[in-house]
């Protein structure tokens, strides 16, 4: 049995992630754990130890509610009570039970207590929705070693330090652990953050060599050891620990750390100890306590009632002066009041008592001034609302199950007033799904299809191209009674007999490289290459569709599944990736059949925002080693060979025209290695990759930049991100109501310009206003050029005689970043509000948060931002009204509507 378990582990072991620029915690000494934020001791498969002291950690119950039942009375009543109106008719309560007041108690006590006791109810409920959600995680169950190897379910709420967990697909983990093994003999497993920071590629996690064989549940009949590491603290990203493991110390680091709430993908099982554990997870110490917000309305009601209350006072004080004048002056000859005998609350010798004591009757009297009921009607519409928000089927995400979920109904009305709308592009008015559309191999480019953003640019801008060349392109047109623009690409083409049904991630047309006729080709050895570079350079897994026999592939981006998705309809399969090779099925080949081969990885240089590429090193069945390498086209441009720049003018035409069509590109690359260059290079790679010292990460990439040259261009890709359903209408629709609209993108301006007109962000005559930096050294000259544009274009809109004239602002971040200073903020902010629309492109996270708290902060008015990552949370978070497309780290926000 326990041989043919690892078999089976084996064979499951399709994929092995080769992480050169990252070393393993093996090749580093353990860490200096000591000092203070360094205290966490962890005793592994012993959590009755943790209950002692000094240790005595928090239990994984969580609770996101922001009332309990000891707290909710008095946090409840101070809430209601920072209302001006509740504290005035709270004094009058008090009063009412003196005999200065002219009416009874309770009339007094009974409207105070009917509408404080309504607010309170309603926060009441809303806390109790938030209790049953934190209930329905509390209670989920996940399996724990009990004793002897045996593991049984218990609630997430009963999970302590120290506790194994076994983990299994698609579940969600309970606890920051400690992987230890998986179910692939290599130790790794793929986890998809989503709810940590937005993002939907997978991540690879590694288990230390040490704790490899703990693969099977009786492997933990007897497994001891100690985590020593940092204390619980919100940074998501660092991990610093050391495990004791027979006598041995070993270092740990973010790589074998599994944070709670994320999940675990593309593996059977993982098993994993727990380190952190409800409130001490990194998720939890991320999460805000939640707010007490007040809108607009309920501030502006305050300063009526101070208005009123006011007005009141002077009516009040009025009537008494007029009282103690009548008292002193009138009441003595007034017999029948028999003013010899009166207390001082009317005694003519005290004028001056008796006017104070009447003030607080006329306060009383004169109090229905100030409407108690208009509270309780705000309290009653705001609960409908909310009631109305989470049930609207227009709002309801049919894929995913999940409708719109006001979290608290205190801001609704915040909705009403929303004046400019800050939106991110990828992922929010695009689905983040990626097609591959084009493609440009040795200078010639392949693709018949048109874009979403061509197509729907065109209808916007009223181009009729029914008379261009029918191979392009066609528009489709629905003629029905709201000729609204549908964006499902419909392709007339020589081929459209032969259409088939779409493929997810493949919209490519074109009958000279399909279904093998690239041989045909005169540069067939190059398209060749072309496709092998899809296929083999990237990180994916494949998983084999039973019911169609086909693969399908789990990237780390979407970009990625598209090419390998490209790849297999060209006719390279890629379906087996083993710890040292990648294995390709291509269909067509020169003797006319089909052959597997094997292509040996050597190294893999990962992709990174910073490095902008990734480069795989093979050997192929010839014993040839080859250097392919993707990434973006001026990181690639700048690394060809002299020999290598054949294709370079025409490939960057056709990427200029890609890249005006909305589609996001990436250039590849090769270069043939003797094998005693490559071992040359190889050799000082591995002395980096094993050196110790804080430089490491720099001497890494210093050797890997160095094999990264001379290499000689194939070819770009261009892949298209689809916009969401519906997203033109409902931009056109909110420009209708007034609202101003801001979308903050990394895109290329002339990205953004199309997207802006395929979204109707940009409309058929509209003026466009372009703030560009001049090329210049000096930062003055820059400043005053942009200040000059800036200050023309609020010019020409002032000078407009036209009423119904709309402006779209278009400016990139470098410019922005000139724009945003202190001495230019203003001047740009009023050109931006008197602008319908603005575009902001090539913009980094921390500009987005800028623009955003200048247009807040600016104007004075509301504002609402939509992201859907990791990228966007500064923008959410100085927003008024943040909108998260899915669950995003950080993110301080009234409403989550889920996608």
């Amino acid at each position: 049995m326990a041989g043919g378990r690892i078999r089976a582990r084996i064979r499951r072991s399709h994929l092995y992630t080769f992480s050169c620029l990252r070393p393993s915690a093996t090749e580093e000494g353990p860490h200096s754990i000591e000092g203070p934020g360094y205290s966490r001791i962890v005793h592994c498969n012993q959590p009755l130890m943790h209950k002692k002291k000094p240790l005595n950690y928090r239990s994984n119950y969580i609770s996101t509610t922001k009332y309990n039942f000891l707290t909710f009375l008095p946090k409840a009543l101070y809430e209601q009570f920072h209302r001006v109106a509740n504290l005035y008719f709270l004094g009058a309560a008090i009063v009412s039970v003196t005999p200065l007041s002219p009416f009874s108690a309770v009339s007094m006590i009974a409207p105070l207590a009917f509408v404080v006791g309504l607010s309170m109810a309603k926060e009441a409920l809303e806390d109790w929705r938030r209790f049953m959600q934190d209930m329905k995680v509390n209670t989920r169950k996940v399996k724990v070693h009990k004793e002897e190897g045996i593991f049984g379910n218990k609630s997430w709420q009963k999970v302590q330090v120290g506790d194994v967990l076994k983990v299994e697909k698609d579940q969600f983990f309970p606890a920051d652990l400690l992987l230890l093994s998986s179910s692939y003999e290599d130790g790794i497993c793929y986890v998809e953050t989503m709810n940590l920071d937005g993002e939907t590629n997978l991540k690879v996690k590694r288990a230390l060599e040490v704790t490899l064989p703990l693969d099977d549940d009786e492997a933990f009949k007897n497994f001891t050891g100690t985590i020593k590491c940092e204390d619980p603290n919100p940074s998501l990203y660092t991990f610093v620990g050391n495990l004791e493991y027979e006598r041995q110390v070993y270092p740990l680091d973010p790589s074998q750390i599994l944070l709670r709430d994320s999940k675990l993908r593309n593996t059977a099982f993982v098993y994993g100890v727990v380190i952190f554990t409800g409130h001490d997870s990194k998720v939890m110490q991320n999460a805000t306590k939640s707010p007490s917000k007040r809108s607009r309305i309920e501030r502006k009601m305050d300063y009526i009632i101070y208005v009123l209350f006011s007005l009141l006072l002077v009516i009040s004080l009025m009537s008494s002066i007029g009282f103690a004048v009548k008292t002193k002056f009138y009441m003595p000859d007034w017999w029948y009041l028999q003013p010899q005998s009166t207390d001082d609350y009317y005694n003519p010798e005290k004028p001056v008592v008796s006017g104070v004591t009447h003030l607080v009757t006329a306060l009383m009297l004169y109090g229905y001034l100030i409407p108690i009921s208009l509270y309780v009607s705000i309290e009653v519409v705001k609960v409908l609302q909310a009631t109305f928000i989470n049930q609207d089927i227009q709002m309801y995400d049919e894929e995913t199950g999940n409708p719109a979920q006001a979290r608290t109904s205190n801001l609704n009305e915040e909705l009403g007033q929303v004046d400019t709308i800050l939106s991110d592009k990828t992922g929010t008015l695009t689905c983040n799904q990626m097609d591959f559309l084009r493609c440009s191999i040795a200078g010639t480019a392949y693709g018949v299809r048109s874009s979403e953003v061509e197509l729907a640019a065109a209808q916007q801008m009223a181009i009729d191209l029914e008379d261009q060349d029918v191979e392009r392109s066609t528009v489709s047109r629905q003629k029905g009674k709201q000729q609204e623009i549908e964006l499902e690409t419909v392709v007339t083409s020589k081929d459209e007999k032969n259409y088939k049904s779409p493929i997810k991630g493949f919209s490519f047309e074109d009958s000279r490289i399909m279904k093998g006729n690239w041989l045909k080709e005169p540069k067939a050895d190059i398209i060749k290459l072309f496709f092998r570079t899809l296929a083999i350079c990237h990180t994916a897994i494949p998983e084999l569709n039973e019911e169609t026999g086909s693969y399908t592939y789990e990237a780390e981006s979407p970009d990625e599944g598209a090419f390998l998705v490209a790849a297999r309809e060209f006719g390279f399969e890629f379906f087996k990736r083993t710890q040292s090779s990648v294995f390709i099925h291509e269909r067509y080949s020169s003797s006319g059949q089909p052959i597997e081969r094997e292509f040996k990885i050597l190294n893999m240089l990962e992709f990174t925002s910073k490095r902008k590429r990734m480069t795989v090193i093979v050997r192929d069945e010839d014993g040839q080693i080859l250097l392919l390498c993707k990434g973006a086209d001026s990181i690639i441009f700048d690394r060809l060979s002299k020999n290598g720049r054949m294709y370079e003018e025409d490939t960057t035409r056709h990427l200029n025209e890609y890249g005006e069509a909305g589609l996001r590109t990436l250039a590849l690359a090769y270069r043939k290695l003797e094998e005693s260059e490559y071992s040359a290079w190889n050799n000082e790679f591995q002395k980096a990759k094993t050196s110790i010292g804080a430089d490491r990460e720099t001497m890494l990439e210093k050797v890997a930049d160095m094999m990264e040259r001379e290499l000689i261009l194939i070819g770009a890709t261009a892949v298209e991100d689809k916009l969401q359903k519906g997203v033109p209408q409902c931009i056109d629709k909110l420009a209708q109501a007034g609202l101003k609209i801001w979308v903050l993108t990394g895109d290329k301006m002339e990205t953004a310009i199309n997207i802006g007109y395929a979204c109707s962000l940009l409309r058929q005559g509209m003026k466009q206003i372009c703030i560009t930096a001049i090329s210049s050294d000096a930062k003055e000259v820059v400043k005053e050029n942009i200040l000059m544009q800036i200050t023309n274009a609020s010019q020409m809109i002032k000078l407009e005689k036209d009423p119904h004239a709309a402006f779209a602002l278009i400016i990139d971040g470098k410019t922005l970043a000139y724009a945003l200073g202190d001495d230019m903020k203003q001047q740009f902010l009023g050109l931006a509000v008197d602008c319908a629309s603005v575009i902001c492109c090539r913009v980094s996270p921390k500009q987005k948060a800028l623009v955003t708290r200048l247009v807040k902060e600016g104007t004075g008015k509301t504002t609402l931002a939509i992201g859907d990552g990791a990228n966007d949370v500064g923008m959410i978070q100085e927003a008024d009204i943040g909108v998260g497309i899915s669950g995003v780290e950080g993110m301080q926000v009234c409403y989550f509507f889920y996608k």
